[in-house]
């Protein structure tokens, strides 16, 4: 703020504190608490890894977990910390924006509240993916650029340069941000300006150098990420009124069901004012936003979207709205309007902190399912049963090692093994690539237990591996009382996995995304 805040200002500064204290107190204990999730697990093998990078995603959230469990060890809390502090950051970036282009203490509460009040941020950024390293760097890159317009000093296109690099070595969708640059660049009135300096230019070199590591893995193998999450971009099926629907439900559902139209209802109307005015932050914020949200939504017609894609914008979105309810009074609008406005944000507000915490309390303290086989957590839990009786046949049996035919077994088995067995996925061999040895001396001779979820027991690629299968049992995942999964556990004798197939190999090649997202599409 320009002037030290009177009281009502610091009232407002105490109460977002204690607020933000307290969510991010059940965001530690909601992290401390929940088994990890399948994708988590996975993630963190990544971080057990030294590869460059890894087929699905750049190596960003690898580094995250790092972090964490540098501090906290492998524990839930551990993998889990990186997406805390991630969202502290994220807060005070985005009230800094509010800050330095309103210097109104509201709306800078607002940027800071809006967060907590979005199920994805105020809880969920407690459970680690890419977006959840993706998102401080981006917002940090927005906030560069927020500084270089209050300055005019180009070096921090430099600083923009660094954090854009750092979000493309989070998640690739950082790059659906461009559009945005190249407006804040081209549309306002500066532009020969910085078209003629060489500052946005070194940015892009930097971004470029901060990448290369994901360059060079590709490099080295067959440009395998831009293959495989070109599957995805390209994809088309039928239009389908469900997916498009599942899209917009999970809008409401993770940034709230009035948060998302106030923040739409500001991203608007920032963008109303930023065009017409040529205004570049205002270009620059509104943009972000609505390219990736129109670009899904018309994905959307024929592919389900998955739920955590679009939420690498919705932060953008946050600052966007909270500066509109600053610029409404400053620009005149009616006093109706203003009113209106501000009601629907506390609205927004207090409602959506009100569903965080009850969501919080249904899955750290209420027995109930209510959800059934749909509900998100629930579908992902249970494996500690799986674990357990695969300990007892490994007990049995005298099988030293474990393999699994999907990613997802994978990687739970491999975190609650924690290294005592080497856990082996004996297909999809291209999600592995410069993965450590897994313990072969431990594998090759010796009889193996796998480990599967019905009917992947049954996948044709059995019929092509010179091995003896005994089935043993089979055991169900269940969560609340309800069976989430049923897997088959069979011995393995006669035959040692191959770790490196060739290409072509069905051993090696991964299953197509895009198919899996149209058959859950038509089930």
């Amino acid at each position: 703020m320009t002037a030290k805040p009177d009281g009502a200002a610091r009232r407002h500064l105490i109460i977002a504190a204690l607020v933000i204290a307290a969510m991010t107190a059940l965001r530690i204990v909601y992290a401390s608490m929940l088994e990890l999730r399948t994708d988590e697990a996975y993630y963190w093998t990544w971080s057990r890894e030294a590869a460059l990078s890894f087929l699905d995603h750049p190596p960003g959230i690898a580094w995250l977990i790092r972090f964490g469990t540098a501090i906290f060890g492998d524990t839930q809390l551990g993998v889990r910390f990186g997406g805390i502090v991630a969202m502290f950051v994220t807060q005070c970036l985005l009230a800094d924006i509010v800050r330095r282009m309103t210097h109104d203490v509201r709306a800078i509460v607002f940027a800071l509240l809006m967060p907590e009040a979005a199920l994805y941020y105020g809880l969920l950024m407690s459970k680690v993916a890419p977006d959840v390293a993706m998102i401080p760097v981006a917002v940090a890159m927005f906030w560069s650029l927020v500084r270089l317009t209050e300055s005019g000093d180009g070096r921090w296109w430099l600083a923009a340069g660094l954090f854009a690099g750092l979000s493309l070595l989070s998640k690739f969708t950082a790059i659906m941000f461009l559009p945005a640059v190249i407006a804040f660049v081209l549309v306002p009135d500066w532009r020969w300006r910085w078209l003629r300096s060489p500052y946005p230019y070194l940015a892009m070199l930097i971004a470029i150098g901060v990448f290369s590591p994901v360059l060079i893995w590709n490099a080295q193998h067959d440009w395998a990420s831009f293959r495989f999450q070109g599957v995805r971009a390209t994809a088309n099926y039928g239009v389908s009124l469900r997916t498009i629907g599942d899209y917009i439900g999970l809008q409401f559902g993770l940034v709230g069901f009035v948060m998302l139209p106030v923040v739409l209802s500001g991203l608007t109307l920032t963008a109303w004012r930023g065009y017409r005015t040529r205004e570049p932050v205002a270009i620059l914020l509104s943009t972000a936003v609505l390219v990736p949200f129109l670009y899904f939504l018309w994905k959307s017609l024929t592919l389900r979207v998955g739920d955590t894609w679009p939420m690498f914008m919705w932060p953008v979105g946050f600052a966007a709205a909270a500066i509109n309810l600053a610029s409404l009074q400053r620009e005149g609008w009616s006093e109706r309007m203003i009113r209106s406005a501000n009601f629907w944000a506390d609205t927004a507000v207090t409602t959506g902190i009100a569903f965080v915490v009850v969501v919080f309390l249904y899955y750290v303290v209420a027995p109930w399912n209510l959800l059934g086989r749909i509900d998100p957590i629930g579908a992902e839990a249970g494996y500690e049963q799986v674990t357990a009786r695969a300990q007892a046949q490994l007990d049995k049996t005298g099988a030293t090692w474990i393999a699994t035919t999907d990613y997802r077994t994978y990687a739970m088995l491999r975190w609650l093994f924690r290294g005592r067995v080497p856990v082996i996925e004996i297909n999809e061999r291209g999600r592995f690539q410069d993965f450590r040895d897994p313990g072969m001396d431990r594998i090759s001779g010796h009889a193996g237990l796998y480990v599967g979820r019905e009917p992947d027991n049954h996948l044709p690629l059995w019929n092509a591996l010179p091995v003896t299968r005994e089935p043993l049992e089979q055991v169900d995942r269940r969560w609340r009382g309800l069976v989430m999964d049923t897997y088959a556990l069979e011995k393995l004798t006669g035959w040692t996995p191959e770790l490196s197939p060739p290409k072509d190999s069905p051993l090696f090649q991964w299953r197509v995304l895009a198919g899996e997202c149209e058959r859950r599409a038509l089930a």
